[in-house]
């Protein structure tokens, strides 16, 4: 007769974690590894998510914006104002190339 071991609890349960563990650092530096230029970013790639969820992008330009012309305060009316007229903006398809940054800049200067 043979005798098959079967690992006890304590070894199922170190596989795992180590599992885990190796999961969770396979995927912290491939994500580390992705850097975006913003001021590239167009608004064909903005307004149709290809850089990710486009209210996040919002809250970042506006920050952005802010911080560049030295304003602390962000008025929520204004954000929602210039965030419409942006994505009105890109939506256009002559404008699909133009850098956001740079749209936002003209539209808020008006």
């Amino acid at each position: 007769m043979s005798t098959v071991s079967t690992p006890n609890e304590g070894e199922c349960f170190m596989r795992c974690l180590y599992g885990i563990i190796f999961a969770l650092f396979s995927i912290t530096s491939a994500q580390a590894q992705v850097t975006i230029d913003v001021s590239k970013i167009t608004c064909d790639q903005w307004v149709h998510g290809k850089v990710g969820e486009i209210r996040s992008w919002g809250f970042w330009f506006s920050g952005f914006y802010h911080g560049r012309n030295n304003k602390v305060l962000i008025d929520r009316q204004d954000f929602q104002t210039n965030f419409n007229n942006l994505e009105q903006f890109c939506y256009i398809e002559k404008n699909f190339n133009v850098p956001v940054i740079q749209a936002l800049e003209s539209l808020v200067a008006k």
